[in-house]
């Protein structure tokens, strides 16, 4: 790229927005904390061009505690008063941290090593409760029982073609379908140590306990543990049935066995081989899509297992030559008496001798013996003689509605026009995506998981969340609701009945559906359970896989939760990444390289992790309503924003030090994350919001794009926001920050992850994030809630309140911060508990950032206009972080860039 010369007028103007000399150093009393004085970019001047003269503060902080109350411990005088009054002219405060080991100190005064000094944060008020309540981070979760942790969960790129699926246990190992072959743990190597970073097994298993794998097969969609002749049976995509051996030759770690071969395995059906059971006759029974059962007979099975591996072709024809198609057996002059939808799970009643087939809305019940269809029944407990459903058709028909202006009225001004034709263009846009995918919408009674209890009864879960109880033959006895997400998955366990949700939620209930216990087993969907050797497996969709011992909840939890919490340094990593976050509303303006560099690379050094927010890289009526058009069918980005993005990634020179892991653009709002390549191993799962706040919350001139990601096992996320303008809408920004941070959603961005790779069952994805109306104000709750870290940062719109044009020139000439501090309407809003509650902000020490006139550098580059629009600090940082050891900083060289330490 040819080097971009610097013109005069860009060079004042960059250099008018850094303080005019460095603040007096302060003391190490905050978890904010001053970047060291490194040498910058050539073109910074500390300098405003109009009498600019530094003003030293004679005043020291005050304490807050923990609580946001005074602290009478520590307190320092500030100008003869104590700082157990409050004063009226500064209300930020200190919040001192915890103090370090002395080997982990640096300095010879007990700060930091690299020498950075602290600044003031402030604290806003409202947190700690509803929404705003910080989540617990610990290694031993006091939220739910302690478990064993078999496979921490993978960073989803590490997974791409292995995805776990499924899980089944016997008392001594836990076997796991992958999507390329099948692998299993012995239960007592289980605590044993991972092989680590540097260890032979490949990316995403350092911390998994030893385990052993098979050759590469076609995914493995079912399991089935076959006792009486020690095998484990598995369905595969390419239609086959393979048969492994449990014991398998045992070796000291898992990187140095040699990948296990199968039993036997033969071509079972055409489709993929969905569920397989082993009825109380020793019948091998089998479904796939299409309405497809089939049988397996005892003696072809038993035969084929006693032939030698040298002979498993002849194996193979043996048993494929005794398949029973049950579908053919109950069609009649062309009529079925089963539907043809997909048999998705079967369920053998060992008592009654009984199958049942699961299918979307129906089941039929098979006698196990003469293998007869006994009777078919839907959903509601109706009994059906013939069932021919065709797919649900959810269609939505919404009112088409035209604006246009009343005759006889004035003629409607810009604005007006411009929001009618935008919201006319979204509506067609949206009206059609409606009509085109009406048709692939899902009955949310639809059946996901099935079980039979130690009592002889069946129940079943359903994408609403609805559990219902049948008994043997089929009737509906009883149904309970105490979850409103999609139950996946089963698992029954002595009288207990386990139950998985999309929410990664479990719940254990008694045998007559009474709710025992609940808690957040994961943190994405809960798609199989599974029981042995004293434990409940739980397998989520990244593919991590716990161990919940069967007698929790109960007295031992809190024990065993005790002594794993004092022993945590003995077997917990720590590791520090510093984070920069930068926000610009660039006005529809591109940067040169040369403005870029300056205002990145010279505070990029040290730092991991870069996420930068843009506002106004594209805007416009016509840009608007494509890209509320774009949006409403999922296509996002514009060759502006990728233009950024590219001179972005030039400035960190990202081919060489800096890597992106993703963005999001919608309409004028951009944001962007860099990961340093040497911890670029540790950051993965990138996860993509949007909320639009402008024209009735439906276009994107105004809202919220978010990044979502995973560093060193902690969920970070990033908000870009442009909240609504001018100085009387105090109200509606706050509405705004309100309706960003309780509807903001993840999902997955442009990534290598799927719905189809995550797991069996085909809604675990789209069921988390399903919209119930039914749901609970306290189950109705953002993504956001549960991050660790959250930055917000943007153009936020708050001004200054009560002060003319003139007197915050003047104050800003003096560099009088303190003074213009207390007329912002941002910290009064925190104050109050109305915004941002329960988050941080640094100490501003830096002019305000609002309003410039192109080409005008330094205080007289202030809007000087007509309109003389009052300087600002519209541009803001602000975070909260439930780490107790957090430590942070505020760049005083650039006045929109801060960073904080992880």
């Amino acid at each position: 790229m040819d080097s971009v010369i610097i013109e005069a007028d860009e060079r004042e103007a960059l250099a008018s927005l850094v303080p005019a000399h460095p603040l007096p150093p302060r003391k190490t009393h905050s978890y904010v904390e001053q970047c060291e004085q490194k040498p910058h970019h050539p073109i910074r001047k500390y300098s405003l061009d109009e009498g600019s003269r530094s003003v030293t503060s004679d005043s020291e902080a005050i304490y807050l505690d923990s609580s946001g109350e005074f602290s009478t411990e520590g307190v320092v005088s500030i100008n003869g008063r104590t700082g157990g009054e409050r004063g009226n002219r500064e209300d930020y405060g200190f919040v001192t941290p915890p103090s370090k080991p002395a080997s982990q100190l640096g300095g010879n005064d007990g700060g930091r090593e690299d020498g950075i000094e602290s600044l003031p944060e402030f604290i806003s008020a409202g947190g700690g409760i509803d929404v705003f309540k910080v989540p617990v981070r610990a290694a031993v979760n006091p939220g739910r029982p302690p478990c064993l942790e078999l496979r921490p969960h993978p960073l989803r790129e590490t997974q791409t073609g292995k995805f776990l699926r499924n899980i089944a246990c016997t008392e001594s190992q836990l076997w796991a379908g992958q999507e390329n072959g099948v692998r299993f743990w012995n239960l007592e190597e289980a605590y044993e140590v991972g092989c680590g970073l540097g260890g032979q097994v490949r990316r995403g298993d350092e911390d998994t306990a030893p385990f052993h794998e098979s050759v590469p097969t076609s995914p493995a969609l079912c399991l089935m543990i076959d006792h009486g002749n020690r095998l484990v049976w598995t369905g595969h995509k390419d239609g086959k049935i393979r048969a492994w051996k449990m014991d398998q030759p045992s070796t000291t770690t898992a990187d140095d066995s040699k990948p296990f071969k199968e039993r036997l395995s033969w071509q079972a059906h055409r489709g993929p081989v969905n569920y397989i059971v082993i009825s109380s006759y020793g019948d091998m029974w089998s479904c796939s899509d299409g309405g497809l059962i089939k049988i397996w007979t005892l003696d072809s099975l038993e035969k084929s297992l006693v032939l030698k591996p040298e002979e498993k072709h002849m194996a193979a024809l043996l048993v494929e030559r005794s398949g029973i198609d049950l579908r053919s057996q109950v069609t009649v002059n062309g009529t079925c008496s089963i539907s043809s939808s997909d048999v998705k799970f079967l369920l053998v009643d060992t008592v009654r001798a009984k199958v049942w087939a699961v299918q979307h809305l129906s089941f039929s019940i098979w006698d196990a013996q003469n293998k007869e269809l006994v009777k078919v029944f839907n959903i509601d407990g109706q009994v059906e003689n013939r069932v021919d459903m065709p797919p649900t058709q959810g269609q939505q028909v919404e009112e088409t509605k035209f604006f246009s202006a009343p005759k006889k009225e004035k003629s409607q001004g810009f604005l007006q026009r411009s929001r009618h034709a935008i919201m006319g263009a979204a509506g067609a846009v949206r009206r059609a995506a409606t009509r085109s995918t009406g048709a692939f919408a899902e009955d949310t009674r639809k059946v996901e998981a099935i079980a039979i209890a130690a009592d002889g009864s069946i129940w079943t879960g359903s994408m609403n969340g609805v559990i219902a109880q049948w008994d043997g033959n089929g009737n509906r006895l009883r149904e309970v609701n105490h979850h409103q997400q999609a139950v996946l998955c089963f698992c029954t366990f002595g009288d207990r009945i386990y139950v998985g949700y999309a929410s990664g939620y479990i719940q254990v209930l008694d045998l007559g559906g009474k709710l025992i216990a609940s808690w957040v087993s994961h943190n994405e969907p809960v798609i199989k359970l599974a029981a042995g050797g004293g434990f409940i497996f739980s397998l989520a969709t990244h593919g991590g896989v716990r161990g919940w011992y069967v007698t929790s909840p109960g007295p031992l939890d809190s024990v065993i939760r005790t002594e794993l919490s004092q022993k945590e340094m003995s077997y917990a990593r720590q590791d520090s990444v510093k984070i920069l976050v930068g926000t610009w509303n660039v006005g529809e303006g591109r940067a040169s390289r040369g403005a870029l560099v300056s205002w990145l690379s010279s505070a990029v050094s040290d730092v991991g992790i870069v996420a930068i927010g843009l506002q106004e890289v594209d805007m416009g009526a016509g840009f608007l309503a494509m890209s509320t058009a774009k949006e409403t069918v999922g296509v996002e980005g514009s060759a502006v924003g990728q233009w950024w993005l590219d001179a972005i990634g030039n400035a960190l020179d990202e081919r060489n030090t800096f890597e992106r892991m993703g963005s999001r653009q919608l309409a004028g709002l951009l944001i962007s994350l860099w990961v340093r390549k040497s911890i670029r191993t540790h950051v993965g799962d990138l996860d993509v919001a949007a909320v639009p706040c402008g024209f009735g919350r439906a276009i994107g001139n105004k809202g919220g794009v978010g990044l979502r990601i995973r560093v060193y096992d902690r969920i970070m996320c990033f908000v870009n926001c442009h909240l609504a303008a001018h100085l009387e809408a105090v109200t509606r920004r706050n509405a705004d920050f309100n309706h960003i941070y309780r509807s903001m959603v993840f999902s997955k961005g442009q990534s290598v992850y799927t719905a189809a790779a995550a797991g069996a069952s085909t809604s675990a994805q789209a069921l988390k994030n399903n919209t119930n109306t039914n749901i609970s104000s306290e189950e109705e709750k953002s993504d956001l809630v549960a991050a660790d870290l959250v930055a917000f940062f943007g153009d936020f719109n708050y001004r200054l309140f009560g002060i003319t044009y003139d007197e915050a020139r003047d104050f800003i000439s003096h560099r009088s911060f303190d003074w213009l501090r207390e007329k912002d309407q941002l910290r009064q809003e925190m104050n109050e508990g109305k915004v941002f509650q329960g988050m941080r902000e640094a100490l501003i020490t830096f002019p305000p950032t609002y309003k410039f006139e192109k080409n005008k550098p330094g205080l007289g580059g202030y809007d000087s206009g007509e309109k003389k629009r009052i300087p600002a600090w519209c541009d803001r940082v602000i975070y909260r972080d439930n780490q107790s050891l957090t430590y942070s900083e505020c760049s005083l060289q650039c006045p929109v860039v801060a960073a904080t330490i992880m």
